[in-house]
């Protein structure tokens, strides 16, 4: 699985960036998804993970109830919208995908697939 991330940019505090992550292969449906992001100087934090179907959804504590992880896999694409933001939401953002859930969905190590990152800043 090769993924691709888009839709980052510059906005304001308090208003909204959707962020794809764009798959190529034909198994992309039956993938874990999750999305990482990692500012200057920190480690690479969990942000959302979704299983294939939709059944199972984390947030990550910093982003919750702000954030929202969908996926379409007629697509092969999943998206996080994300909401209300912050300036210390300011990093790069990362897709990743892995063959099954973990239950430690939230640690970077457990996933096999990378994109290659998209900036996200958030101006105060």
């Amino acid at each position: 699985v090769q993924l691709q991330a888009s839709g980052g940019g510059l906005v304001q505090a308090g208003g909204s960036l959707r962020l794809s992550c764009a798959a190529s292969g034909r198994t992309f449906s039956s993938y874990v998804m999750g999305w990482f992001r990692q500012a200057p100087g920190k480690e690479r934090e969990f942000v959302a993970a979704l299983t294939w179907n939709g059944s199972r959804t984390r947030y990550g504590d910093s982003i919750r109830g702000r954030f929202i992880l969908s996926r379409d896999n007629a697509k092969n694409t999943a998206y996080l919208q994300m909401n209300s933001l912050k300036p210390e939401d300011t990093a790069v953002y990362y897709c990743a995908a892995r063959q099954i859930w973990h239950v430690h969905y939230y640690n970077a190590g457990n996933y096999d697939y990378w994109g290659q990152g998209t900036q996200v800043t958030v101006s105060s």
